[in-house]
């Protein structure tokens, strides 16, 4: 019996409505950035791996899927193993050596030796004999000699706590079973030490230099360090393709998604930011998502915070913990700042900030009174002041925005404003977008000064938050305004012509398939939602007439070409 076909946790298939739902989504989106004067670009699924690696913090690192390489992709394993089995063989005919030493120097034939006097004496022989502490040492060398990784230095430390095991699973049995020489097991014992314990990270780096990319961020500074002399800066950009995360799947959270992105690079003007939570009420209002609030802190903010409470060198741990607290709340976030190496002096200078409440210009007073004495927090305050009031008098549509002292975005590359976008209060969802300032994230691939900032879209939370407050527009899942009655070979030919005719004025239609029996036909019509179907027989051929039904109401109605293409108009 063949196996149930399965696809990988965290991903989806969508079905012809899912996907309809979801172009409209994108539709809106594309038309807003188009409107706000951002260009498509696009980029490869897929990246090096060292452009990737040490973007997103460790955490981020973690969660990033990695390609093997094409062909023969396991030909310098092979290799490097066939010198880990020659260390494993030099540890082996030494151990036979010392096997031969034990036996001359104790009769076990002869004599009636218990387990633990024999372990003991062994052990007792390993400290001092020079055969096995040579023996362990040349495996030690060879293993460093081919890997030629840093990584490996606490890996004699392992080996040597394995040692007593070694010789409990792998010498003892020799000296008890008939001295049988059981190589598979100290084989499988050694390939074990080497490989688990390694995390994986000495095979991966030879089986795999690309990986999928985990968002379209740094991948779009790459974009822009390898293309800056064919482009015009600033440079405004949106992309929307899918990225991937190894992430752990949850309601709204998937490990391949969709991202909508837009940034503008090559500019440190706050307009800039001005111009994207305008960007976000503009969408959300044109999908009817009223109520969304839009978050803004400043990471300027959060570095004069860590300053003032003795923490800048702990800036990153600050960050990552402060990100998680609606997640985790603030008892969460505080015991991971401990953990982290954060005092308890400094978390009690830090309580106002899980108590900031009151209007923005309250919050923005409270934060110049807190951060005085930081330049870099009063710089911050400054930015998000001129945000706050510019947005105050051109006003909003529909959305609301609103400063979150405790929005810290764990991203390492943000070093201005920070957005997160969140849904109306009737729903229980997680950010539905977000983004910020990153003043050199082209830095690390050698084009300095060259400031950036951008905004992201969730598409996916987007689609559960519209369908769960049903907003999507009846229109938007429409599929054929009309099907025609397949009669016959003669009668479809003169459907056809007809429904060649509505396509070239924009009226879906189309032919079912078959001559067949008309109850299954209409079945076929009804369970697509198509509005309406067309008989064409015999008798519409001979007056040059069609008659079209109505299919919620039933009413049926002879009608000439120019009366039904007018009559689907509608």
């Amino acid at each position: 019996m063949s196996k149930k076909p399965s696809i990988p946790k965290g991903t989806r298939d969508f079905n012809p409505e899912e996907v309809t739902r979801r172009n409209y989504i994108f539709n809106v989106i594309k038309e807003t950035f188009s409107l706000y004067g951002f260009q498509p670009i696009e980029t490869p699924s897929f990246e090096n791996s060292e452009t990737l690696m040490g973007k997103y913090g460790e955490e981020g690192d973690r969660l990033i899927f990695k390609i093997l390489e094409s062909g023969e992709y396991l030909d310098n394993v092979r290799s490097e193993l066939k010198e880990l089995d020659f260390a494993i063989e030099t540890l082996l005919d030494n151990i036979k050596a010392h096997i031969s030493y034990f036996e001359n120097k104790y009769d076990l034939n002869k004599m009636r030796i218990d387990r633990e006097f024999l372990e003991i004496e062994i052990l007792k022989i390993v400290n001092k004999d020079s055969i096995i502490t040579s023996a362990f040492a040349t495996f030690i060398s060879d293993l460093f000699r081919f890997s030629n990784n840093t990584y490996y230095s606490g890996l004699e430390n392992i080996i040597n706590d394995y040692r007593e095991d070694v010789l409990r699973e792998a010498f003892m049995p020799i000296v008890y079973k008939n001295y049988k020489y059981p190589k598979f097991k100290i084989r499988n014992l050694f390939n074990s030490i080497f490989y688990e314990s390694t995390d994986s990270i000495y095979i991966t780096k030879n089986i795999s230099k690309k990986a999928l990319r985990y968002d379209l961020t740094v991948p779009f500074a790459r974009y822009v360090v390898q293309h800056q002399n064919e482009i015009t800066f600033p440079f405004k950009r949106y992309q929307i393709q899918p990225v991937w995360r190894a992430d752990r799947p949850q309601k709204g959270r998937f490990r391949e998604f969709f991202q909508c992105d837009a940034d503008v690079v090559g500019s440190t003007s706050l307009w800039q930011e001005v111009e994207f939570v305008q960007l976000y009420d503009a969408v959300f209002s044109k999908l009817g998502l009223n109520g969304v609030t839009i978050k803004i802190n400043n990471r300027k903010i959060l570095s004069g915070i860590a300053e003032t409470i003795g923490a800048e060198d702990k800036l990153i741990d600050f960050t990552v913990a402060l990100d998680k607290l609606d997640k985790i709340g603030e008892e969460g976030v505080k015991r991971e700042m401990l953990e982290k190496g954060i005092s308890e002096d400094a978390l009690q200078k830090l309580q106002p900030l899980f108590s900031f409440k009151g209007s923005n210009d309250e919050k923005l007073n409270s934060l110049s009174e807190m951060l005085k004495t930081s330049e870099l927090g009063v710089k911050g305050v400054e930015e998000l002041d001129f945000i706050t009031k510019t947005i105050e008098q051109l006003g909003l549509q529909t959305a609301s925005l609103q400063i979150d002292v405790t929005l810290a975005r764990g991203l390492n590359y943000y070093t201005g404003a920070i957005f997160e976008v969140s849904a109306p209060a009737e729903v229980n969802m997680g950010s539905i977008g977000g983004g910020g300032r990153y003043d050199d994230l082209t830095g690390i691939f050698g084009l300095k000064d060259m400031s950036g900032v951008g905004i992201s879209f969730g598409l996916d939370r987007i689609y559960l938050v519209l369908e769960e407050l049903n907003l999507f527009p009846e229109t938007v899942s429409e599929n054929s305004k009309a099907l025609f009655i397949n009669f016959g070979e003669k009668e479809a030919l003169y459907a056809m012509k007809a429904i060649s005719n509505l396509r070239k004025a924009g009226i879906k239609a189309e032919l079912y398939p078959d001559d067949t029996k008309m109850g299954k036909q209409m079945g076929y019509a009804d369970k697509r939602n198509i509005p309406f179907t067309i008989l064409a027989g015999e008798k519409e051929m001979e007056t040059e007439q069609y008659t079209l039904k109505n299919m919620k109401s039933g009413v049926q109605t002879s009608l000439s070409y120019s009366e039904m293409e007018k009559m689907l108009t509608k």
